[in-house]
């Protein structure tokens, strides 16, 4: 076997080194597209060539490159870890959710991380999501004592949280950004923008979104907010406007995370409009919160508040 495989030290005994992934090995690169042969599975052989792009060895290895499973075979893997709970990671997923909310650097941090050990940018592990869905039901009990729903409406207001406001929204907008990121702010053209980890970018966004406004709004609703003045006008379009900030900063980070795109400066643009709304709603009178509040008891018991 050539030297290229093999580690900076072997263990006495063993003759044969280990094969490393081009990704994570040491030694140069200096491999044949046909040196190894394609499963039909999902999965290639260790080291072998990803059948999604050129081989590519800058050190900066983008998404989809040198990867070892392919993208049905990576769903198919998470899926079946979203029934075993006993394999999934919650303590890991617990601190994620608590640093988007105080340090998210540190979180796309770990998503180079995985990309360096694992290939891959996107989550292969359910738990965020699990906890997000559980983070979803209880901050829909909050909105169900707040708006005095009854259980049918609290359970249409889950549903509508969940499929609405999360999935439905979170694939639009990341199937938007995942082509935008593919069709014009890719460096080369032999590296592309997971899906997955476009989505996974979008969640992240959302959960400082969802304590938001989903928690903090209705906790400060009835006695800052639903009132006719300036001050409660304020307050509550302050927090939409923070919310929405958030969300874009988060997607940024995300989007900045990635080498191989250029002009991520792009997805901090939004601001600018976001800013000038919150100004022209607080100075036209328009509460959001009071709109949103109606909004939602109005969804859920297809009834005014």
């Amino acid at each position: 076997m050539s030297t290229q495989f093999q580690r900076g030290n072997t263990k006495p005994g063993f003759e044969s080194p280990i094969p490393q992934s081009p990704t994570t090995s040491f030694g140069p690169h200096n491999f044949k597209r046909d040196q190894y042969r394609h499963s039909t599975s999902g999965y290639s052989t260790p080291g072998g060539a990803s059948v999604y792009s050129s081989y590519s060895t800058s050190p900066n290895v983008g998404c989809l490159t040198s990867v070892r499973m392919s993208a049905m075979a990576k769903l198919s893997r998470f899926l079946r870890r979203l029934v075993h709970f006993r394999q999934m990671d919650f303590e890991f997923a617990a601190w994620q959710m608590w640093s988007l909310l105080t340090h998210p650097q540190l979180v796309y941090r770990k998503f180079v991380y995985r990309k360096r050990t694992k290939d891959q940018w996107a989550r292969d592990d359910p738990a965020f999501l699990v906890l997000l869905a559980v983070a979803l039901s209880l901050s829909s009990i909050l909105f169900a004592v707040v708006l005095h729903l009854s259980f049918a409406g609290f359970i249409a207001f889950y549903f509508w949280a969940v499929f609405v406001d999360c999935v439905f929204v979170g694939l639009v907008i990341a199937t938007l950004i995942w082509f935008i990121s593919n069709r014009y702010l890719r460096r080369g053209e032999d590296q592309d923008v997971e899906w997955g980890y476009c989505f996974d970018v979008h969640l992240n966004a959302f959960f400082p979104m969802l304590i938001l406004l989903h928690v903090i709004l209705p906790l400060i609703f009835s006695s800052l907010v639903d009132y006719p003045n300036f001050i409660s006008r304020l307050i509550g379009n302050a927090v939409w406007f923070i919310a929405c900030v958030y969300y874009v900063y988060i997607t940024f980070l995300g989007y900045t995370a990635l080498p191989i795109l250029r002009n991520t400066q792009i997805f901090l643009y939004p601001i600018t409009f976001i800013f000038i709304f919150f100004v022209a709603t607080v100075s036209a009178g328009w509460n959001i919160s009071q709109t949103a509040m109606d909004f939602y008891h109005f969804r859920a018991m297809n009834a005014n508040r």
